[in-house]
């Protein structure tokens, strides 16, 4: 199964996890990280990493977050890159998670991704879509070579 870290901007984590357990009851491997205003870039880093560590059977993680761009949307970005099997989704709403939950137990992380973006959700980006719309900067040639 995969985990979930949900991670948004002032309570909006914890009341949307609130709302998923209330309808579907407890879900394991899912962790709610609150971010609030004043909550240094180090505090978020060490509460997400606890989240990842936390949720990560083996299956990969998804991060969710609320806003593309912002310090948990960065924070899991780089979180990413460091372990395998680990996906970004920004623009999250309830709805959106009712949608996904069932996915969490039949798809790998990358599948995962993929099936959230062909929902086709306003608003909704992955980071790796994002990083397909942008690579990275390559050297067509070598200034300092003979």
């Amino acid at each position: 199964m995969l985990g979930w870290v949900i991670a948004c901007h002032n309570d909006s984590a914890q009341e949307l996890l609130d709302r998923l357990e209330k309808q579907f009851g407890p879900q394991t491997q899912c962790r709610a990280i609150n971010f609030w205003q004043g909550l240094s870039s180090n505090m978020l880093s060490r509460m997400m990493c606890d989240a990842l560590h936390q949720t990560d059977s083996g299956d990969g993680v998804i991060f969710l977050t609320d806003k593309s761009g912002e310090a948990p949307y960065r924070t899991a970005a780089l979180m990413s890159h460091k372990h395998p099997s680990c996906e970004v989704i920004s623009g999250i709403s309830y709805s959106l998670l009712e949608k996904m939950l069932p996915l969490r137990t039949t798809l790998d992380s990358a599948a995962f991704r993929d099936a959230v973006m062909a929902l086709g959700e306003e608003g909704v980006s992955s980071l790796w879509h994002q990083q397909q719309k942008n690579p990275p900067f390559v050297l067509l040639h070598d200034l300092y070579s003979s």
